[in-house]
């Protein structure tokens, strides 16, 4: 958390009051491939990667540094979970909610051996892939 927000806090162009404790958590969990609890190095790289990546989306989609509204019908509830009461998303919550998204593709992917677009989850699966993210 401490280092996520000493690097954004440099970015004056970001509408965030900086990463929450349970936003890091949230990003730990949703990148831990190996269930270790803690970030590893590559781990570590892919969500900063990631995160660099993002940002620049985010900036150029947020050119009146407001935050980054959301009112398409399709995202409701990505709005309900990661946005403000005006429906605006501010950065760190943009993250969170791109890497969860991230994790979960990659979990159905992985689930999805055969490509069909469908996957059969038992409730303990199925619970150690929400549970966990």
């Amino acid at each position: 958390m401490n280092i996520l927000n000493k690097i954004i806090s440099k970015h004056g162009g970001l509408k965030t009051d900086g990463f929450s404790i349970e936003s890091c958590r949230s990003m730990v969990a949703v990148m831990d491939s190996d269930s270790t609890g803690k970030l590893g190095f590559h781990e570590f790289k892919y969500l900063w990667n990631n995160i660099k990546r993002w940002q620049g989306i985010y900036l150029s989609h947020d050119a009146d540094h407001s935050g980054f509204p959301l009112n398409d019908q399709l995202y409701k509830l990505i709005i309900r979970r990661y946005s403000d009461e005006h429906g605006d998303m501010d950065f760190d919550n943009y993250i969170g909610c791109l890497v969860r998204l991230d994790a979960m593709c990659r979990a159905f992917k992985t689930l999805d051996k055969d490509n069909s677009g469908t996957i059969d989850l038992d409730i303990k699966e199925w619970l150690q892939l929400t549970m966990y993210s």
